[in-house]
């Protein structure tokens, strides 16, 4: 067992990070230039972190398996960024933020940890205006905001519905500067392989270079991680086909604990299914949800007319109708239940009626439609090349996807794992947003993870360690690179009858049907044996063509769905254990008398952290009590 140390500082809730930052140890500039820093990821995390590090003094290290830092998932995000700035005058605070996020996540999130995220949320905006960041603005020049779901105030900055790629624009253009400054040296087309261990502390990390296979050490003073959520897991996902759990599932491999990894957000508003040639799902921005409105047929007999023919009194406006105080904008987690139940009662409509409508008729009545284009254009563009149906002139058709995961590995209050000098920022941490993501909060916690926290708890961190590179010809280093290439010739010479591809696939209909929205003690119990049966059979069965002698993509995904086989039975046995329902992991057994998520604060508000103990070993759950010193757990409740 592990002991899970949190570290949060002494004090009230409000002033835990003003007295950390007061309280903290400092490294003077001369000596910054003594420390290096590996980053594993290019996002808005890790891309802020490398940019804000290296601007300090640090020498950096930036990893990233794309061609371009900028070509990072973070690109993808569309609706928006929370920030506490109360521009609309209607009544948000840092402490709304706060709880808000607190109570969306279900009250399985560490409260110290949200409330320093709300407060650092009002200078994200600052420093991304500062970068010519070109957030939508009001008629005279001010801020715009919109709303997003779990709140009853208009927090959220945006850029239409490319808010991610301008972010990540304006930190890649922070960390170019870097790169040209010789702070940064940056890796692209580098895949992270394995995280090396000496003497209790992350040392270092094992990678391959994607062009030509040669697979080489780097060494470093403390290595972060920021690599994003592991939702392709589940094969069909809102990611980009190349996002992975490796570097995570292999840093927990090495000791690091992976803290709640059955929380899973399903997006309700995604572009359904169409077919087995998929390789991904496109979301349509929560964003969307301020003017659309959610609804299907009151009458099964109404399923397959045109949706302008059915008229007002015969649609079901559900998410108005079951949650009239936050209607269209109820979080996440409850919205895709409802669409989910909705067609399981025999309403979805469009092919295998797997879907709902998202109807902006009203909206284009009410404002006219040349604002709903300047609002959301480049989405109804998108949704109308994927789909040939304009959401101008009928509804749109939406289906619930996996999109994020709040679950990652156990960081304390200074972002780093219980590995002492392994560091975590951004999606691929568990810190923020407990059981359930707010919507335009993912974002925000990038970049303040990047730009303003992990600056003060690094430098807290090296304050207490003497810099000291290591040779990358230490023994340790040496073995973790052995280990790694027999698994790739272990891989290259199976030589059998199915691609990783196929046999991802297959996993991702196990995950979907039973660790999905709806869990049970026995769709869990089945997804275990049958991943466990799905796992030998890649070691037995795969083929991956080529060599490690160049580039190989079928190479790369063999051994990221080999990470996704092992991943996916400890994401359902977190699920099997945790005996309750809340946010995005919902038990059928656990559920209240209306349907909603009936948690079980007295044996499961903790955070379940689990430790590797050996191939074929069952993992250890460790457990950090979870405690409130201001919002107190109630029932969460959106009606």
């Amino acid at each position: 067992m592990i002991q899970l140390e949190s570290h949060i500082p002494s004090g009230p809730l409000a002033g835990k990070w003003t007295k950390y930052k007061a309280d903290q140890k400092l490294v003077n500039p001369a000596n910054k230039r003594k420390y290096s820093v590996i980053v594993v990821g290019t996002g808005l995390a890790g891309g802020a972190a490398a940019a804000t590090l290296a601007e300090l003094g640090y020498n950096v290290d930036s990893f990233c398996y794309q061609d371009s830092p900028r070509r990072a998932h973070s690109i993808a995000a569309q609706g928006g960024i929370n920030a506490a700035k109360n521009y609309q005058n209607d009544g948000d605070s840092i402490y709304r933020l706060f709880y808000d996020t607190i109570k969306g996540g279900d009250y399985r999130a560490r409260e110290a940890n949200v409330h320093r995220l709300a407060e650092v949320s009002v200078n994200i905006i600052d420093q991304c205006v500062a970068q010519g960041v070109p957030f939508a603005r009001e008629y005279g020049g001010l801020l715009a905001n919109r709303s997003f779901g779990g709140a009853q105030v208009s927090r959220t900055f945006y850029c239409r519905g490319q808010t991610g790629q301008q972010l990540l624009l304006g930190a890649y253009q922070a960390l170019s500067r870097q790169i040209y400054n010789g702070k940064v040296k940056m890796h692209p087309r580098t895949e992270f392989l394995d995280l090396v261990v000496i003497d209790g502390r992350a040392r270092g990390i094992v990678v391959r270079d994607m062009t030509t296979g040669k697979i080489e050490s780097y060494s470093a003073d403390a290595v972060l991680l920021a690599t994003g959520g592991y939702c392709n897991t589940y094969f069909l996902s809102t990611n980009a086909a190349g996002c992975n759990v490796s570097a995570t599932y292999r840093a927990y491999k090495r000791g690091a604990t992976f803290a709640n990894p059955c929380y899973t957000q399903i997006h309700p508003t995604c572009i359904p299914v169409s077919g087995e040639h998929q390789s991904k799902l496109t979301l349509m921005s929560e964003s969307l949800r301020n003017d659309g409105r959610v609804w299907v047929p009151k009458n099964a007999s109404d399923i397959g007319k045109h949706p302008n023919s059915i008229s007002e009194s015969d649609r079901d406006y559900y998410l108005e109708r079951i949650y009239p105080s936050y209607g269209n904008l109820a979080p996440r987690d409850i919205a895709s239940r409802q669409s989910k139940k909705a067609c399981d009662d025999g309403r979805g409509v469009g092919p295998g009626g797997r879907g709902v409508y998202l109807d902006f008729a009203a909206a284009i009545k009410r404002d006219g439609l040349s604002k709903i284009q300047e609002k959301y254009g480049n989405l109804f563009d998108m949704y109308e090349r994927i789909t040939g149906e304009s959401g101008y002139k009928q509804p749109m058709r939406i289906y619930p996807a996996l999109h994020y995961t709040m679950g990652g590995l156990w960081v304390d209050y200074n972002l780093m794992s219980n590995l002492p000098g392994l560091f975590v920022l951004g999606e691929a941490n568990f810190s923020d947003h407990g059981a359930n993501r707010l919507g335009a909060s993912a974002l925000m916690q990038g970049l303040a993870d990047g730009y303003f926290i992990i600056p003060y708890t690094l430098s807290n961190y090296f304050a207490g360690v003497k810099p000291e590179k290591l040779s990358t010809d230490h023994a340790e280093f040496k073995r973790c690179e052995e280990e790694q290439k027999q698994k790739i010739q272990k891989m290259l010479s199976i030589k059998g009858k199915k691609t990783a591809i196929d046999i991802h696939r297959e996993l991702g209909h196990i995950m979907w049907d039973n660790v999905g929205m709806a869990r049970t003690k026995e769709s869990l119990n089945r997804a275990i044996d049958k991943i466990r049966n799905l796992r030998e059979e890649f070691w037995s069965s795969v083929n991956v063509p080529g060599t490690n002698d160049d580039l190989n993509q079928a190479l790369e995904r063999a051994g990221r769905v080999a990470d996704f086989l092992e991943f996916g039975e400890l994401l359902a046995k977190d699920a099997l254990t945790r005996e309750e329902s809340c946010g995005g992991h919902f038990r059928e057994e656990y559920q209240d008398s209306e349907g909603e998520a009936k948690r079980d604060d007295e044996h499961f508000c903790h955070v379940a952290a689990w430790e590797y103990a050996g191939p074929d070993k069952e993992p250890v759950r460790n457990v950090e009590p979870l405690n409130w010193e201001v919002a107190h757990p109630s029932k969460r409740s959106y009606k």
